[in-house]
């Protein structure tokens, strides 16, 4: 009985959020179409004419996983720390807070919402890339766990953000100042192999450059690094964050007042 209650939590709040999302699709599927679709035509097509093949590849086809998991990672964590944040907001959140929900749900719940969300918005981004270039499907099986993965790290991440928000304007900081040069940084428009020494030594401290290099590998069976040590390296980050919200929402950390 408690894990039938709580199944249906879960689907209650998983259903809420993908609604939300889908009801605002001029908000939340359609920007980040347009945006990955200029770096289509800039990068790949202005830019891209002018630069060298990139381990047998045309740099456009090259580049099209490292904009797909962008906007993969943004919408997973947009969706997930604009959704949280606004039902402490509004004080929603107390109502599940007091119910027999567990916490486990409710955070299976928001970060649910913000996977799906992510893998949708990546999902239109590929096919709007098949007008540009054609992009090879090595292995599905792991672009579906990295994809899937890099979501859900991404989901948790905007759910600690949501939790520790104390105004709007809070929202954006982490995706300013951390995501934003990070996913620039990531091996989205180059490979790692083209850079100096030293920006290897740095850009191999970036999480980021593993989620897109696993990635790329399942579409081209390319990567500069191991990706089993890659994809083993993202369920851990995805365990430390599970614990970390489970602990500050057990706690009510930033929630009750």
């Amino acid at each position: 009985m408690y894990l039938k209650s709580n199944f249906i939590a879960f689907q209650t709040i998983l259903n809420k959020e993908i609604a939300r999302f889908l009801r605002i699709w001029t908000q939340t599927l359609l920007p980040p179409v347009i945006t990955q679709s200029l770096y289509f035509i800039i990068f790949g097509g202005f830019i891209g004419s002018q630069i060298k093949d990139i381990s047998g590849i045309s740099y456009m086809q090259f580049i099209v996983p490292g904009l797909v998991m962008m906007a993969i990672i943004n919408s997973s964590y947009t969706n997930v720390v604009s959704s949280f944040f606004g039902s402490k907001f509004q004080k929603n959140i107390e109502e599940l807070l007091v119910s027999p929900v567990s916490t486990s749900t409710i955070i299976a719940g928001y970060t649910g919402g913000g996977v799906a969300r992510g893998l949708l918005v990546g999902a239109i981004v590929l096919a709007v890339s098949a007008f540009f270039t054609t992009p090879q499907l090595e292995n599905i099986g792991i672009i579906l766990i990295f994809s899937t993965l890099t979501a859900t790290i991404f989901a948790l991440g905007g759910l600690l953000n949501g939790i520790f928000a104390t105004k709007f304007d809070d929202m954006s900081i982490f995706s300013t100042f951390i995501l934003t040069p990070l996913t620039y940084f990531g091996g989205v428009f180059y490979s790692i192999k083209d850079l100096p020494l030293i920006w290897q030594s740095i850009s191999k401290v970036n999480p980021i450059l593993y989620m897109v290099d696993g990635f790329r590998y399942g579409f081209y069976g390319i990567s500069d690094f191991n990706i089993y040590t890659s994809m083993n390296t993202l369920f851990f980050v995805c365990f430390i964050l599970f614990i970390i919200n489970y602990y500050l929402i057990k706690k009510g950390v930033g929630l009750r007042t």
